[in-house]
């Protein structure tokens, strides 16, 4: 698998996965939500949650990204709705998904310990759940608890990464 995006709600710990794990495979690394445009940004810091539409463009820059990286890619990218997913596949038919399962009370401890750090604020963890469709049961799925140690969360994201090649 040369294609693998690490989804998840805000604080399941996409960005370091998937820069361990594009590290790991010898990938490179994109992060999703330095796709955003401006308008989402400044929507987001505003403690307004996205809508289908204001993911559009959004979307449509990943998808482009994961087609110019042929040689390996991992991207992190919340891809909460199996819409948004299926968007991806179809730029990149090879695309596989690490989905980092966490509950909301770990996801809000963890977005409110890094307030000061990061476009997302504590108060739009819970329309994440809201929005969250589950990639449990499509095809090129994994699941890795987001509460596992970071160690253990590489080395099952990159075990079966290697697997599906």
């Amino acid at each position: 698998m040369h294609a693998i995006t690490v989804m998840g709600v805000a604080g399941c710990g996409k960005t370091s996965l998937g820069q361990g794990l594009a590290a790991a495979l010898g990938f490179t690394f994109l992060e999703g939500d330095s796709f955003h445009d401006a308008a989402s940004v400044a929507k987001m810091a505003a403690g307004s949650a996205l809508t289908d539409a204001d993911r559009h463009g959004w979307l449509e820059r990943l998808a482009l990204q994961l087609q110019a990286h042929p040689q390996g890619v991992v991207l992190s990218c919340s891809a909460l709705k199996r819409s948004y997913r299926e968007r991806l596949r179809a730029a990149r038919p090879d695309l596989g998904f690490v989905f980092l399962e966490i509950s909301p009370e770990l996801a809000l401890q963890r977005v409110a310990a890094r307030a000061h750090q990061h476009l997302f604020p504590a108060s739009l963890v819970q329309s994440q759940f809201q929005t969250l469709e589950s990639p449990s049961g499509e095809a090129r799925v994994l699941t890795v608890p987001a509460a596992l140690p970071p160690q253990e969360q590489l080395d099952l994201a990159a075990g079966w990464a290697r697997s599906q090649a």
